[in-house]
């Protein structure tokens, strides 16, 4: 099945590799349990560069700058917003989200995270995880494209 690509919102994603090959978790704000961790993401601005998108994302998210590229998945990855989900979502007149998603090593020192580098914050908490376990952790509507970030980036992994 083909999906229309032009109603989903554009927007990327980022997994963020420590030096041990562990990836970076954010624990997100005021979002009900149990799947409240996720990797930095976000909206694509008009006619924003996509890597510009997911450095800024991660920025706004993490506090985080120090980072060296590593790769982005080629296509985009579509997710359908489940119909009862609601909420700001639903006022985007979008089916879903559709997702260029990039790899970046963080070459910084832990104290570079800073959860309030934007005005809203994103995440009450962080920790570095084993890539295999994200797609347990994540809300089952995005578990698909966990799946496919886990294979096209597991050779980052620890």
């Amino acid at each position: 099945m083909t999906r229309d690509l032009s109603l989903y919102r554009p927007n990327v994603g980022v997994v963020l590799f420590n030096r041990d090959g562990r990836v970076w978790l954010g624990h997100r704000v005021n979002t009900p349990g149990p799947w409240r961790w996720q990797f930095p993401q976000g909206g694509v601005d008009e006619g924003e560069d996509l890597e510009t998108a997911a450095r800024r994302e991660l920025f706004e998210e993490t506090g985080v700058r120090s980072v060296e590229y590593l790769d982005r998945t080629p296509d985009w990855i579509a997710y359908d917003f489940p119909p009862d989900l609601g909420g700001p979502r639903a006022k985007w007149g979008h089916k879903g989200q559709k997702q260029v998603w990039f790899a970046y090593r963080f070459t910084g020192e832990d104290a570079e995270v800073d959860l309030q580098a934007h005005g809203e914050q994103e995440f009450d908490a962080w920790r570095w995880a084993r890539l295999d376990e994200t797609p347990g952790l994540i809300v089952p509507f995005k578990r698909g494209v966990y799946e496919q970030v886990l294979s096209a980036f597991a050779r980052f992994a620890a």
